[in-house]
């Protein structure tokens, strides 16, 4: 087995427990809930290393994965749903998928919500006002509702880096360095 087959696998294991989760909640009328609990527990995912270590490490079992999911859920306030699956997981052996899920879960709400996301990179953090900007910007490019996913790269010197569906902007500095490099090449 090649390491495509590994991430399919993943991403179909993925792929159905989000769909299963967003159905009830949906039916619930608790996607507003899900969304905040999605963000609540990917920033609880980012801050903790014991976290992300619980999730993929194989030296706990199902049981110590399934208690402390539980535990970590019940204190997050995750809606009932989210709380099963995430349970169903530890107890499959699965938890690895969760940050996966948690991509397809957004996935799923925002085209609910008729939203695509933009992925931006910056070489500073954006400010509110900014991201307001920008996703205002976007959204008369791309005719619906843009929800901003900001993330930072120094390396950038300035600039963005700005991806939504397939097109892909780099205005980054870097790039206009990198392009001014090669014309050099070009002409020595």
């Amino acid at each position: 087995m090649d390491v495509s087959e590994s991430a399919s696998i993943s991403s179909g294991i993925a792929e159905r427990y989000a769909t299963a989760v967003f159905e009830i909640a949906k039916e619930n009328n608790g996607l507003a809930q899900l969304e905040s609990n999605l963000d609540e527990l990917h920033g609880a995912l980012k801050e903790s290393a014991d976290l992300r270590a619980l999730i993929t490490s194989p030296i706990y079992g199902r049981d110590e994965q399934r208690q402390a999911i539980d535990a970590i859920a019940k204190k997050a306030g995750l809606m009932q749903a989210l709380q099963n699956a995430l349970s169903l997981m530890a107890s499959k052996r699965r938890l690895f998928v969760v940050p996966a899920m948690i991509d397809q879960l957004r996935a799923m709400i925002a085209v609910e919500k008729g939203e695509v996301t933009a992925d931006v990179v910056s070489a500073t953090a954006l400010t509110p006002a900014q991201a307001e900007e920008l996703s205002k910007t976007l959204k008369a490019q791309v005719g619906k509702d843009v929800k901003i996913n900001a993330t930072v790269d120094e390396s950038l010197i300035g600039g963005l880096v700005v991806k939504v569906g397939s097109k892909m902007i780099d205005t980054s500095i870097r790039s206009k360095l990198n392009s001014l490099q090669n014309a050099m090449k070009e002409v020595g």
